[in-house]
This record gives structure tokens, C-alpha cells and sequence, in this order.
């Protein structure tokens, strides 16, 4: 037993920080293992360590005092551990949450930057080009009146290709914030389908594609907004074409099963580097040159916006979209609840 302050200070410190000394290798020992554990040996360590302290002082002697002592300790550490692992956890949960805001922020400024880089890019192009050909029209340049004919009808390709891009943006921005209201309403897939295909037929015969759709004999009935479901369907198809290299072949197909309905979209194309696959619904994500659009005459290049606006738009409607290659091109498929489901 200390006779003075020094020898109390010394048996503290020493009867102290051997428990503390275990508690760590104890810490370590659960920390990579359970969150709870290590919770509760963050807080009998101390309450662990006054408690020998105590003893230690005491000469190692049950006295009235110690017991009391104990008491005191064995209640806090009831009160305290329990609460330290409750809160321990809800700190931790905020902690992997806040963590996981941060990224979503660097990923989302990273796209927008992607974004922008990409969109100033595919502007400048055809602006330049109807710059140039109104300039030569204007001068006087171009006088003969088929070449004033041809003028004029590019032109207007190239407007539309730019009011194309425009449109885009504004979709991306509705999805992006949250504002996109979709008014659904019960949609035979078939119908869309069948309207998607009559659509894209022209472009694909100008790309050299064959462009297909196999249906199935009965109706497949989805809650769905049909322009927004088009429209998201239409991305995956024109991307589709343009991937694909002439003489390849795009194929439209739908179906249900497991109570979801599916429509995927097949193309002989050279696929999607692994890489890339993971940010392919990212905005304005293009990926490596394994996969660049075939910029035939009527299928001009994208501004990067279709897959993430497809995406968009399916997820509006409750669904999922996937990517994955096949032996030969890839697959995008969409799964959308069966009405009533």
C-alpha cells in the first residue's frame, strides 16, 4: 500500500496502464471484426482501468471503500457501455454516409465537368459548319442552285443535330434534379416496340444495319409514361445503330418472367471494353475507342447524353437498365414491373 502521494501516483499509473496495455491489444484484436466490440472495450477500458487503479492503491484489501467503489464503477460501465455502442454506431453510420455524399459530390462535379468539356466540343462542330455555309450563301460564294439546295438541307441536318443535343441537356437537367413527373398509364410493350422499330428503320437502312424486333404473341402490359418510355428506348436503339459497323445487325426483343417485364436491344457491334462498363449510364461518358460511334451518313455521333438519359428515364418508371457483352456486340437490357405488380 503508498505510504505518500508519489508511491499512490505510481501504483495508479502502473495498475492503470497494464489494463490499459491489454485493452488495446484487445482493440486491436476486434476492431477489423465487430463494430459492437469495439464499442464496448473503448469504454470498460477506462472504467476497467480506475477500477485497478483502485485496487492497486488499496494494497490489493477488499475494504468498505473499495467495494462502494466498485458498485459506483460496475453501474457506470452498465449505464455507459450500452450507450457508447448505440451512439458508437449511429456516429458510424453517419460517418460512412457523409463519406459516401462526398463521393457522389466529386462524381457528380466530375460528370458535370465531363459534361461540359463534352457538350462545348459537339456545339462547336456543327455551329462552325452552319457558320461557314451560311457565310458562303450570304457572299454569294455558292450560287448554283442545286449547291444552294444542298447548303440549305445541311443546314438544317446540322440544326436539328444541335435542337437534338439542346433537347437532351434539358432532359438531363429534369432528371438531375428531380423534376421529371412521368403520368403513367397502362403501355403494351409491344406497341412501343413496334413504334421504335418503324422509327429507326430509315436510319439504320442509311447505316447499313439490319435493324429487326421479335415479339411475342401476347400483350405485355407495363405502367408507363409511352413518350418516356420511347424515348429511352429509342437511346439504347440509335446507340445501338451507330455502334454497329454496316452489315452488323440490331435486334429488338421483349418478354416477361419473374413478374417483370424486359426489352433488350442486341447489336453485333464490337462491344464494351470492362472498363468501361461500370460508368456507361454516366453522363456524357464515352468511353475508350474500343467502342466509338460509326459516324455513317444519317447517324452522326452523340453528344454522350442518350445512356444516361435511358437511364434516367427507367429508373423514373421504377425499372432497372443493364449493360453486358455477348459473344459478338452487347446487350442492353430494361426491366419494368408487369402492371398490376
Amino acid at each position: 500500500m503508498p505510504e505518500n502521494t508519489v508511491q499512490l501516483i505510481a501504483y495508479a499509473l502502473a495498475c492503470s496502464a497494464l489494463v490499459v496495455l491489454i485493452g488495446a491489444l484487445a482493440l486491436r484484436a476486434v476492431s477489423e471484426r465487430s463494430l459492437t466490440m469495439s464499442m464496448a472495450v473503448l469504454v470498460l477500458i477506462p472504467t476497467l482501468a480506475t477500477l485497478s487503479g483502485v485496487i492497486g492503491v488499496s494494497g490489493l484489501m477488499v475494504t468498505d471503500e473499495l467495494e462502494r467503489t466498485a458498485v459506483v464503477l460496475a453501474v457506470v460501465a452498465a449505464v455507459t457501455v450500452p450507450t457508447a455502442i448505440v451512439l458508437g454506431r449511429e456516429q458510424a453510420r453517419k460517418t460512412v454516409w457523409e463519406k459516401q455524399i462526398r463521393e457522389q459530390e466529386r462524381a457528380a462535379e466530375r460528370s458535370r465537368r465531363e459534361l461540359v468539356a463534352w457538350v462545348s466540343h459537339d456545339l462547336r462542330t456543327p455551329l462552325a459548319g452552319i457558320r461557314a455555309m451560311a457565310e458562303a450563301l450570304s457572299d454569294g460564294v455558292v450560287t448554283a442552285h442545286a449547291d444552294v439546295a444542298r447548303y440549305a438541307e445541311q443546314i438544317g441536318c446540322e440544326t436539328t443535330r444541335v435542337a437534338r443535343m439542346v433537347d437532351d441537356l434539358f432532359e438531363m437537367s429534369k432528371i438531375n434534379a428531380g423534376a421529371l413527373r412521368l403520368e403513367l398509364e397502362p403501355v403494351d410493350l409491344r406497341e412501343v416496340i413496334d413504334e421504335i422499330f418503324a422509327a429507326n428503320r430509315p436510319t439504320a437502312e442509311r447505316a447499313q444495319v439490319v435493324l429487326r424486333a421479335v415479339q411475342p404473341e401476347n400483350r405485355i402490359i407495363v405502367s408507363a409514361s409511352d413518350h418516356a418510355l420511347g424515348r429511352a428506348l429509342t437511346n439504347l436503339v440509335s446507340n445501338a445503330i451507330a455502334h454497329t459497323p454496316p452489315g452488323g445487325e440490331v435486334a429488338l426483343s421483349v418478354g416477361a418472367s419473374g413478374g417483370q417485364a424486359w426489352a433488350r436491344v442486341d447489336d453485333t457491334g464490337p462491344g464494351i471494353a470492362a472498363a468501361d462498363l461500370p460508368r456507361i449510364f454516366e453522363v456524357a461518358y464515352r468511353g475508350t475507342t474500343t467502342r466509338s460511334p460509326v459516324d455513317a451518313d444519317g447517324v452522326p455521333t452523340g453528344s454522350g447524353l442518350g445512356l444516361a438519359i435511358a437511364a434516367g428515364l427507367v429508373e423514373a418508371h421504377r425499372g432497372g437498365i443493364t449493360a453486358e457483352n455477348r459473344d459478338q456486340g452487347c446487350r442492353f437490357e430494361v426491366r419494368l414491373p408487369l402492371s398490376g405488380t
